[in-house]
């Protein structure tokens, strides 16, 4: 799974190019030292993500693996099984991303995989709806940091220009588990009555002790800070700790937890609209992680043709979140972007919705799946990039998955059955979200460059309360009690 950091080095190498307010590779040294944080710590979050988002969607597999027939389940206790596990997870993330500074990423993260790892094996135990339920609230509580989680990680080892591209490369591990997922899933189901268990038991079974050996790997492998990592020299470490101080001098203050950190977020117009687009692209990604395999069995495919065609539009997806995020850090842009794969979004819904005819509706997915998912990666990076110091950056992030994931909760009640193949209310709805999440990239980008053109004007009146001449505390004062208001701090467009 660590091959799309590898093999994507020269991509992220590529991209960086001149990096906005001074922060550049200066040495060729400090070029390697970025690298190399590229080969040991993205393969480790991709691999993350990867196990997070197939562990809790291969629910859908097992669905068509029998697991709704031999439970006997209604297509209402199925849908509620699926919720379940998004409320929790919700509950979760805030806390957690809180908490991940304090306890440290480097146990929070393997202590995570392990436990989850656990709760997957065990549901393919479990004989029974309450079984099926209590197993997925417990799946949902531990998964739930692990998001939020790595985009704050990430963001403490790489400089804001650099960061959408990364969060492209361990995302894309969603587009890649979609693909596994249904490869996976068609190779295992042929398991059925080992031990006499059926097919999608072994799912389960396999996918969850899986995750559990790559959590006890990860206590070895997962370093703190880049202070920590075991793969940098001394030289390095400082050549990553400098860069950064360039592109968020703040980083390097030593700030305490405040909860008024929570409400400037929470208050700031930007995070609001972000907001509001991860909801809507939350809904239609997790629709399509959880549903694309009943949808494709119902256009007419059997089972195992439905898994193994489904992995076309993931592979697409994962194509296109690589170059859209590579463009993005190429030319510093998040909006166009965002703007692009929303619409690719829209024509696939748009004719997924219009379409009478089975071949043009499946290859819609592929624009549909691909706009969606490619969004995920830049909205993420948006989020992050516009939030400081770090409380309010984590809270901003934690707040864009709580979105998101409250999106998942909607779309597991948007495809029942009986409403297949063409799911029209469900395909109107992804189609109006998509159009919201174009509105919304281009609002946001509208609201930051005034709010960019209006610090610099208002410079000398925001940063008046802190000016003691050659005072470094009170500079210091001035970035963390500011954030990303100081004037020096300008929005990501």
């Amino acid at each position: 799974m660590s091959q799309p950091s590898f093999s994507s080095a020269k991509m992220v190498e590529d991209a960086q190019g001149s990096i906005p307010n001074g922060v550049e590779y200066t040495t060729p040294a400090e070029r390697k030292a970025v690298r190399l944080l590229d080969y040991t710590i993205l393969p480790l979050m991709t691999m993350f993500y990867l196990l997070s988002f197939l562990d809790r969607s291969n629910i859908g597999n097992a669905r068509i693996a029998g697991l709704q027939k031999d439970l006997r389940l209604t297509d209402h206790q199925y849908q509620v099984a699926v919720t379940v596990t998004y409320v929790p997870y919700i509950a979760s993330e805030l806390p957690a991303n809180l908490l991940l500074r304090k306890v440290g990423p480097n146990i929070v993260m393997p202590t995570l995989l392990v436990v989850w790892g656990v709760i997957v094996t065990l549901q393919g135990t479990i004989t029974s709806y309450a079984g099926l339920v209590a197993a997925r609230a417990f799946l949902g509580l531990v998964e739930g940091p692990m998001f939020p989680g790595i985009v704050l990680y990430l963001s403490g080892f790489y400089t804001r220009r650099e960061l959408s591209l990364r969060v492209a490369l361990f995302f894309s591990a969603a587009s890649l588990s979609g693909a596994f997922s249904g490869l996976l899933a068609a190779a295992i189901q042929n398991m059925h009555g080992i031990g006499g268990k059926p097919g999608w038991a072994w799912i389960f079974i396999l996918e969850g002790l899986f995750t559990v050996l790559v959590g006890v790997a990860a206590f070895f492998l997962v370093p703190s800070t880049p202070q920590a990592s075991r793969f940098l020299s001394r030289e390095q470490k400082e050549l990553i700790v400098r860069r950064l101080e360039r592109d968020r001098p703040a980083i390097s203050i030593v700030e305490s937890f405040r909860v008024k950190e929570i409400l400037r977020s929470l208050m700031s117009p930007h995070v609001l609209i972000c907001f509001v687009m991860f909801f809507a692209n939350g809904t239609t990604l997790y629709g399509l992680a959880l549903f694309l395999p009943s949808i494709v069995n119902q256009l007419g495919f059997k089972a195992t043709t439905s898994q193994l065609i489904s992995v076309g539009p993931f592979a697409a997806a994962f194509l296109v979140t690589l170059i859209s995020s590579y463009i993005s850090d190429r030319y510093h842009s998040r909006t166009i972007p965002i703007i692009i794969t929303g619409l690719l979004a829209v024509i696939g819904f748009g004719i997924f919705l219009g379409t009478s005819h089975v071949h043009t509706a499946y290859g819609s997915l592929f624009l549909s799946v691909t706009g969606v998912y490619s969004t995920a990666p830049l909205l993420s990076a948006w989020m992050a990039n516009n939030s400081e110091p770090y409380y309010r950056r984590a809270t901003s992030v934690a707040v864009g998955f709580i979105a998101t994931n409250a999106g998942g909760i909607l779309s597991t009640w948007r495809y029942p059955t009986k409403e297949g193949p063409r799911f029209k209310r469900a395909t109107i709805m992804n189609l109006a979200f998509s159009i919201i999440i174009v509105v919304g990239s281009a609002l946001n980008a509208l609201y930051l460059h005034r709010e960019n053109v209006q610090k610099e004007r208002r410079r000398e009146e925001l940063l008046r309360p802190y000016a003691k001449e050659g005072n470094k505390g009170m500079e210091n004062s001035a970035r963390i009690e500011l954030g990303d208001r100081h004037p020096d701090f300008k929005y990501s467009l």
